[in-house]
């Protein structure tokens, strides 16, 4: 497997799947780049697919100090993959954490993006959440260092927007499961240290957000719960922005609805190509739904 070196030595694992114009995809906290798997089948078909593992997922290094993890590494990570590659702009697709780092990636290097698809967006972003968020980032950490990554997904896996998952697709979900658990217990708890407890709250980037022009869609499941008002701000706020909602659906919505899931963003890829993806019209904004005052 191939590997590309960040500027403070971390060595990132990645893939290239197809031709054509680039898509990067961006995994989530519990999942590594296999876990893009069906995206990699279906995209490759007429792009040039990249997946990566982020640090403290192996073969990824994983760096032992949580120092070494952070929001804006994270977005250096997809960087640095996509300039090793020679890649100058690209479709970015990221999931959950992944999402995270798209959406700051469209933040901090807009001439780098064709497009951004946000999906599974905004766990801890409200702000009258954040002290919980972080709370939970510690006890997850604590939880990986003293107990181990079996322990920790038997109950992280489990979580109330994971549960539309499981019920949907059984064997799916053990598979998840089981990737899950082979991951680094280190790395997953630094991550959750320096990236998860530390990330800024979305509600506190409006005004950088407010100046995006990037094509961007916002992507939820409509069962997972934690997202779905970030995800109408992210609206609201992104004049480029569109939303989608994938019915009947939780967190992990590329690998439960992969169907819905690729029909949704290669709709999105195709249309952010065009030429013609919309500004939004401030008019559309009025509170009254007749326009009349």
């Amino acid at each position: 497997m191939p590997f590309t070196t960040t500027n403070d030595g971390i060595e990132l694992c990645y893939e290239v799947t197809g031709s054509g114009t680039p898509i990067v995809f961006v995994h989530e906290f519990a999942a590594t780049m296999n876990s893009w798997e069906p995206q990699v089948r279906h995209f490759s078909r007429q792009h040039q697919v990249i997946t990566f593992n982020a640090r403290g997922y192996p073969p990824s290094t994983v760096p032992a100090d949580p120092s070494s993890y952070s929001q804006n590494r994270a977005v250096a990570d997809i960087l640095t993959v996509m300039d090793h590659l020679k890649i100058e702009r690209a479709h970015i697709v990221g999931l959950s954490m992944g999402g995270f780092a798209t959406l700051h990636f469209g933040l901090q290097h807009p001439e780098r993006a064709l497009s951004l698809c946000v999906a599974g967006c905004g766990y801890g972003a409200e702000l009258d959440q954040r002290d919980k968020f972080r709370e939970e980032a510690e006890f997850s950490a604590n939880l990986l260092l003293t107990k181990g990554m079996q322990a920790f997904v038997d109950t992280y896996a489990h979580g109330p927007t994971r549960i539309p998952f499981e019920r949907s697709d059984p064997r799916g979900f053990a598979e998840f499961k089981k990737d899950f658990a082979e991951h680094s217990a280190l790395g997953s708890a630094n991550t959750q240290l320096g990236v998860q407890r530390e990330r800024p709250s979305l509600y506190n980037l409006k005004q950088e957000l407010s100046s995006l022009t990037v094509p961007t869609l916002i992507l939820n499941g409509d069962e997972d719960w934690p997202c779905l008002k970030p995800g109408l701000m992210l609206k609201e706020t992104i004049p480029s922005a569109a939303l989608a909602i994938i019915p009947n659906c939780g967190h992990t919505m590329n690998l439960e609805a992969t169907g819905e899931f690729n029909r949704i963003v290669q709709s999105f890829i195709t249309h952010a190509s065009s030429g013609r993806w919309p500004m939004r019209d401030p008019r559309a904004m009025a509170a009254s739904i007749t326009g009349i005052k």
